[in-house]
């Protein structure tokens, strides 16, 4: 089970690190063709989002790997798990119902690294 919580950190790191540095750095009117929620948003907020979704990536394997408090590797989990709940809700509201199937399986994956950092196989 290790192994495999291991493998989902590492991809869902991965598609957090490299959504976020997007969102993070890239034009709002060039994340617009590809994201048409961003419109409904200040890029301020767009930015915070990116932000908080790279160093939620980050948070995934960097203290697990480090020894350096691991505990914040579960926390990232969970954090991560609300922000996809809460895409959901918005692309619920917005009826892209596409979009809502890509952050149910990113909230379950964050939630089964939660629940398995939190408890049986903990750092």
């Amino acid at each position: 089970m290790n192994v495999f919580l291991w493998i989902v950190q590492g991809l869902l790191a991965a598609m957090f690190v490299m959504a976020g540095l997007m969102k993070a750095s890239q034009p709002k009117e060039k994340l617009a063709a590809s994201l048409p929620w961003v419109e409904s948003f200040p890029l301020g907020v767009v930015r915070f989002i990116g932000v908080a979704e790279l160093l939620g990536g980050i948070g995934l394997i960097l203290p697990a790997v480090t020894g350096t408090a691991p505990i914040l590797t579960p926390v990232a989990a969970v954090g991560l798990a609300v922000t996809m709940a809460l895409a959901a809700v918005w692309h619920g509201r917005r009826k892209e119902f596409s979009s809502i199937g890509i952050n149910a399986v990113l909230l379950i994956l964050s939630l089964v690294v939660a629940w398995g950092r939190f408890g049986p196989h903990a750092f």
